[in-house]
Formats: C-alpha cells, structure tokens, sequence
C-alpha cells in the first residue's frame, strides 16, 4: 500500500469505533484527529518531547502497539529542534490519536510525593517502621496479606525495618503513594521508593468506609480518611487492615530537585507524568489527557510513566502532582472524568484498521 493510501485509510477512519478482541472483554479502539483534541495546539508540546527522549528506548509495547512501532518515532525524536512548533509537528507527523476502551467509565485521580518526619532509628516518638522487602516476596511470589502481617507481627526483629516514622496513617499512605521524602531529626533528608509488595491486589479502605456508612463519599478524602482514623484510633488502624495489599521500600538517591522514579525507571515529573493500565497504555508512551474538574481541568499531553495497584483499566489514569502537603491536599480531592487519548505510532494504528 503506498504512503498515500495509507494516510486516505486512516483518514477515514479516523472518528470510526474498531472492535479489538482480547481475552472476551469487550474493548473498542477509536481513532482520532488531532484537530478533535480539545485545546491541542496550546499545550507545551516541547516539554513533553523532552520526556518522551527521556524513556524512548524502554518502550515494550502492548496488545495495541509493538516495541518495533516505537523505534522509528524515537529515532525521529532525537532529531527535532528544540522548539514548540517542531515537537508539536513531531507528534502530529508520528502519532495517530487512539481513544481506547474498556466499557468502564472514566477516571483521573492524582498522588504525589510526601515529605515526612521520620528517623532511622526506632525512638518513642517514632514507632511505625517502613519494610525493606522480605526473602519471601522475591520473584513476585504472593505472601502474607496486610491483616497477617501487622497483627502477627511478620516482619518484626528480623532487620528489615528502613525507616520509621511517627504516625500509622502516614505509613498507611507512603503504601499507597509509593515514595517519600523522610525529613530525619538532624535534618537531612532521604528519599525512599517502591521495592516489592506482598502480591495481593489495592484495596481502598476509604471505599469500604463508606460502604459501612462510617464515612460519606464527600468526605472520604485522603484527609478525611486520616483524621476519621486518628479520631477514632482502635476502629482507624482495623480499617486501615481492609487493603491487603503491603509495600516494600528501598532507599534512593536522587536530586531533591527530580520527582520519585516510577515503574517507568524515570523520575516523575509534575503535572506531566501519569499512572496508567499498561494492559491499555504501554509504559513510555505520549497521552492526551482531558479531565473535566473546574478549576483543575486539564489539557495536556503527559507521559505515561508509572503504574499503580488501583490504576486498571483503559480510561483510568492517576496524575503525579508533585510532592509535599500541600500538593498533597489538593491532589487528595482530585476524582473527575475526561478522556486519556493514547498516542499510537502510525504503523500500530494501521494494523488496527
């Protein structure tokens, strides 16, 4: 087929709905325009060019593109200016817009990066260890569940603690954010990142709260969620024991300057580095993000970079925010709908016609 029928075909069926079976679930793939991106000419195209150089050669690829389909749009990436309009072309010229579902509604969450006082040494103040990861969870082998492991006491004595900190919901939290920045008490500053988990599936515990009626969905904020249990403390940490799910951690070093490394093995970047499905969306790859959230509504093109327990599905994405409580509180009330539009090269979306 020539380049010109080629680019005719995709043309017309650019907007069309493609069935694209896996596994018997029922999924669709529609391809798009750039003009149909919503505010797509006014986005910081370079900055996203930058990332995606940044990772271009882990890309893998999934069941909608293959590690192939992304070696021609990196070798192009490394020889375009550094300057808006070019990267802009760039995308338009190697990509083709891919809105991929899965049946499921829509949704964008955020996380981020907290910063907390911890020590390295257990104290009276500091009494709730961070784990580096047991012998037992090598290889991704399944283990003890999150209940097993505080009430029985698992991975007490056996050296394995990393770093304490002083409140058990913050622990709690640093499971499910993934890394933190530990303020030690002479004032340095460490940095720590994900390193294994136990093998079983997130659980929310703010979710079952609210199944119970313990807490409304208005409130079942990260900050809500934390006060409710250090309000009511014996009740607070069972609850916290609904998500089986346990994370191990590692220390790192790294800029304090550079965002936590994600499963992508870059370091995050605010506002611009996303968790996704790598079932749907292979890691290293450029998405458009629209999220409908009033005054946090977004526009832009990200980068997909991380994955998370509670991250599955075709149209569920979670954006890095960046790091520190305050970010942390306005990340916390982030849950809205939009679209995520995967930016496939064009020799995977003509395999989808």
């Amino acid at each position: 087929m020539t380049a010109g029928r080629w680019f005719r075909r995709l043309a017309l069926l650019a907007g069309l709905g493609l069935a694209v079976p896996h596994g018997g679930a029922a999924q669709s793939l529609q391809l798009l325009t750039f003009d149909q991106l919503e505010n797509w000419q006014n986005d910081d195209h370079l900055a996203a060019l930058r990332m995606f150089r940044a990772g271009c050669g882990r890309i893998r690829g999934n069941r909608y593109s293959q590690a192939e389909d992304w070696s021609l749009p990196c070798a192009a990436a490394s020889g375009v200016l550094d300057a808006p309009y070019p990267a802009r072309l760039f995308f338009e010229s190697w990509f083709q817009p891919a809105l991929i579902s899965d049946g499921s509604p829509p949704q964008f969450t955020a996380y981020f990066e907290p910063e907390l006082p911890g020590s390295r040494q257990r104290t009276e103040r500091f009494r709730y260890p961070l784990y580096r990861p047991p012998p037992e969870v090598a290889g991704g082998r399944r283990w003890a569940s999150r209940a097993e492991i505080e009430t029985q006491g698992l991975l007490r004595g056996r050296g394995l603690e990393l770093v304490w900190l002083d409140d058990p919901v913050d622990a709690f939290y640093v499971h499910v954010q993934g890394s933190a920045r530990i303020r030690l008490p002479d004032g340095s500053l460490i940095r720590i990142a994900f390193a294994g988990r136990n093998g079983y599936p997130f659980q929310s515990a703010a979710r079952e709260l609210i199944r119970i009626g313990v807490l409304s969905p208005n409130n079942a904020t990260p900050d809500g969620l934390k006060q409710w249990v250090r309000a009511n403390p014996g009740r607070g940490e069972a609850a916290l024991l609904h998500n089986p799910s346990y994370i191990f951690f590692r220390e790192i070093q790294l800029d304090p300057s550079l965002g936590p490394i994600g499963a992508f093995q870059v370091p995050l970047t605010a506002m611009r580095s996303i968790a996704v499905d790598p079932r749907y969306i292979p890691l290293g790859a450029p998405v458009w993000l629209e999220m409908n959230a009033g005054g946090e509504s977004l526009r832009s093109l990200m980068l997909a970079q991380d994955t998370g327990s509670d991250v599955r599905g075709a149209q569920r994405a979670d954006i890095y925010f960046g790091e520190g409580a305050e970010i942390g509180l306005r990340a916390g009330v982030i849950r809205y709908g939009g679209r995520a539009i995967t930016l496939l090269p064009r020799a995977a979306a003509a395999r989808l016609q």
